[in-house]
C-alpha cells in the first residue's frame, strides 16, 4: 500500500495543516466507517451528507489526519487537519499528483456495458506476471477514481482503471486526472441517454478517453460497433481492433455457450489460441478479447494470458451463479441497459437447463424518451425466447409484461408483481429444483431484494403456484 509524505500531500492539495502534522500517512479514505490506522480521512460534501460530521468518528477510528474545508474550528477535532478551500478539488489534486509520481503502465477502461468485467479481466491477465493495481469495487467516478489511484500501491507495474459516466462532460476531467497509457473502449449502447440524448452523444463523450492517450500509448477498440471509425480517428495513436469483423487485429473465432471455450486469431502472426471464457455469453467472449489484446501488447505469452483469463472470477450480481434448493440462480442484477439486457436473454435462453426458465424483470432506467419503445422491444424479444416465465416486478416492468403478452407469450406464464415481496412469494411457491432463475434490472430497482425475501420466504411457501400479482 502507498505511504504518504504529509508535506508533500500538503503540497498536492494546496493546503495547510493545522492542528500538528502526522508522522506519516498510510492512505486515504473517505468512509469513516473504513477508516484504518493511519489513514487520512477525506471529508467530502455530498447533497445528502456532510463528510465534516464524521472527522470525530474517523479520529476515533484511527485517522493520522483529515483533509477538511477552510474554516473548520481546529478545535472540532483531535487531531492534525489539511485546510482546503475544496475537498473534492483537494482529492483530485493529490490523485493527480500521485499519478505523476508512478511509474506503471495505466489503463483506462470505459463504454456503455461491460466496464468491470474487462476491468477485471485485464487486471487478472496482467497480474499473472506483474503487480498490477484496478479500481477498487465500482470507484469510477469523480470520487472512486481519485480514491482508487490514491490506493494504487507505488511498486505496481500495471494499473486498470475503470471510468463511468452519467452526464455529458464527465468523462474528460477523469481521463486527464488518469493520463492514461493505454485505453479501452468496450460496445457503445444508449446507457443514461435521458442526459446524453443521442447514442452519438455517448461515443462522443467516450471518444475524449481516446482523444487523451499519447502519441506513443495504444487504443483497443471494439471493430464490430457502428461507431468504430469515429473512435478511431479520435485516437492519436495506434488503434487495436477486436471483434468478429475479418479485419479485427484479435478476431473472435468461436464460442461454446456450453463449455465457454472460446478461440482467437491474433491478425498479424495467425496465431490461434483457446480459452475458457471466465462467465457464459458471446458478450464475455468479445470483451475477454480486449484482455487477449492488452496482455499480448504488453509481451505477455499465450499461456500467461490463458492462465488469467481462466482465474478471473464474477463480481457481486455480473452473472453471478448460485445454487438455492435444486434452482440455479443467476445474479446479473447490478445495472441493465438495453444492451446488457439482450445479451443476458440471448446468454440465459443458450444456457442449459432440466426445468424451467424463469425471468424475474424490472426497469431499464435513464433511458429518457427511449423508455417506453425499450421496454416493449424488450417484452416482444423475450417472447421470441423459448417459453420463458416472466416475473414483472415494478411499473416498468408491467410495461415489459404488457409487451410480451401482446407479442404472444401466454398470459398464464406472465407475473405481474407491484413489488419486491409480492415477486419473492411468486418464487416461493413456484419454482421447482431443475429450474433456472434470471434477475435482470437497472440498480435503483435493488432487484437483489426479491432474491433476499424469496430465500427468506422459501421455507414456509405453500406448494404450487402463487398467484399474488398474476
Amino acid at each position: 500500500m502507498a505511504k504518504f509524505d504529509p508535506v508533500q500531500l500538503a503540497g498536492w492539495a494546496g493546503g495547510v495543516w493545522r492542528n500538528g502534522i502526522p508522522g506519516c500517512v498510510e492512505g486515504v479514505c473517505a468512509d469513516s466507517r473504513k477508516i484504518k490506522g493511519g489513514d487520512l480521512f477525506v471529508a467530502i460534501r455530498g447533497k445528502n451528507f456532510d463528510g465534516h460530521d464524521f472527522v470525530p468518528a474517523a479520529f476515533s477510528g484511527g485517522a493520522s489526519g483529515a483533509l477538511v474545508s477552510a474554516g473548520l474550528p481546529e478545535q472540532a477535532a483531535p487531531g492534525p487537519l489539511l485546510m482546503v478551500n475544496d475537498t473534492a478539488a483537494a482529492l483530485r489534486q493529490m490523485a493527480a499528483g500521485y499519478r505523476r509520481s508512478l511509474g506503471a503502465r495505466i489503463v483506462a477502461v470505459t463504454g456503455s456495458v461491460g466496464k468491470t468485467t474487462v476491468k477485471e479481466m485485464v487486471a487478472s491477465v496482467f497480474a499473472r506476471r506483474m503487480a498490477t493495481a484496478k479500481t477498487i469495487g465500482n470507484w469510477n467516478n469523480e470520487f472512486g477514481l481519485p480514491l482508487s489511484i490514491l490506493g494504487m500501491d507505488p511498486g505496481a507495474a500495471a494499473g486498470i482503471f475503470e471510468l463511468g459516466v452519467s452526464h455529458p462532460g464527465e468523462l474528460p476531467p477523469l481521463a486527464r486526472l488518469l493520463a492514461p497509457d493505454w485505453g479501452i473502449i468496450t460496445n457503445i449502447g444508449c446507457a443514461h441517454i435521458e442526459y446524453f440524448g443521442t447514442e452519438q452523444a455517448v461515443a462522443d463523450e467516450k471518444s475524449a478517453l481516446l482523444r487523451c492517450l499519447p502519441g506513443g500509448g495504444l487504443a483497443f477498440v471494439w471493430r464490430d460497433q457502428r461507431w468504430f471509425e469515429a473512435l478511431k480517428s479520435a485516437a492519436a495513436c495506434r488503434v487495436i481492433a477486436i471483434g468478429e469483423h475479418e479485419d479485427s487485429d484479435y478476431r473472435l473465432l468461436g464460442h461454446n455457450p456450453e463449455s465457454l471455450e472460446t478461440k482467437v486469431r491474433e491478425k498479424h502472426t495467425g496465431d490461434v489460441c483457446a480459452f475458457r471464457a471466465p462467465l457464459p455469453g458471446q458478450h464475455v467472449a468479445l470483451n475477454a478479447l480486449f484482455a487477449v489484446a492488452a496482455g499480448r501488447a504488453g509481451g505477455l505469452d499465450w499461456q500467461t494470458i490463458r492462465e488469467g483469463l481462466e482465474s478471473c472470477r464474477a463480481q457481486p450480481m455480473r452473472w453471478q451463479s448460485e445454487e438455492f434448493e435444486g434452482v440455479r440462480i443467476i445474479n446479473d442484477a447490478y445495472n441493465a441497459n438495453p444492451v446488457s439486457m439482450a445479451a443476458a436473454l440471448k446468454t440465459f435462453a443458450l444456457s442449459a437447463c432440466a426445468g424451467r426458465k424463469w425471468l424475474v424483470l424490472a426497469g431499464m432506467h435513464e433511458l429518457g424518451a427511449l423508455a417506453e419503445a425499450a421496454h416493449a422491444e424488450l417484452g416482444a424479444a423475450l417472447a421470441r425466447l423459448p417459453r420463458p416465465i416472466l416475473l414483472a416486478v415494478g411499473p416498468l416492468g408491467s410495461k415489459i409484461a404488457d409487451a410480451a403478452e401482446k407479442a404472444g407469450l401466454a398470459g398464464n406464464d406472465i407475473y405481474r408483481c407491484a413489488d419486491h415481496r409480492a415477486a419473492a412469494a411468486v418464487l416461493a411457491g413456484s419454482v421447482r429444483a431443475g429450474d433456472a432463475v434470471l434477475f435482470k434490472a437497472s440498480r435503483c430497482e435493488r432487484l437483489e431484494k426479491v432474491l433476499e425475501a424469496w430465500k427468506a420466504a422459501a421455507q414456509t411457501a405453500p406448494a404450487g403456484h402463487a398467484q399474488i400479482g398474476h
